[in-house]
């Protein structure tokens, strides 16, 4: 298992085989896209990320002491930048997630080429992951 910032490492590495940002685009609509869809039980107001221009769904699971995440939204970028996330941070640990730093984001320019909107989004979408590390964390050691 790869650890999250060897995952971190491997997107800005993809990411940077890209000089235009049209491409980039394409390539988190793709992401996007190959992702399962997620399962109709969980698109709940419960699952809706407070923040979000967009509507996502994000579904969090304790499997043998590893969150797991799923997501989804109506947004083709968006559901891309929640893909990403997911590739790096889902079948990791509480620690190991509440403990990592998510540089790639601006590393890989992320930031800076996302309106303002969807930008606070993906804050939202990392705090919330992270929330979820937290109270699963705290769960394990209750």
């Amino acid at each position: 298992m790869k650890t999250i910032n060897e995952l971190q490492d491997e997107v800005i590495e993809e990411f940077s085989d890209f000089d235009d940002w049209m491409d980039k685009y394409q390539l988190l609509i793709d992401l996007g896209n190959e992702q399962e869809p997620l399962d109709p039980q969980y698109k709940t107001e419960q699952n809706l990320i407070d923040g979000c221009q967009s509507r996502v769904w994000l579904q969090a699971d304790l499997t043998d002491g590893k969150v797991v995440f799923q997501a989804e939204s109506d947004a083709l970028i968006v559901k891309g930048i929640i893909a990403l996330l997911i590739k790096v941070v889902s079948g990791h640990t509480p620690d190991e997630i509440l403990n990592s730093d998510f540089y790639f984001i601006e590393k890989i320019g992320l930031k800076e080429h996302l309106s303002p909107t969807r930008s606070n989004g993906l804050l939202a979408m990392v705090k919330q992951m992270r929330m979820y590390a937290l109270a699963f964390k705290t769960k394990m050691e209750g």
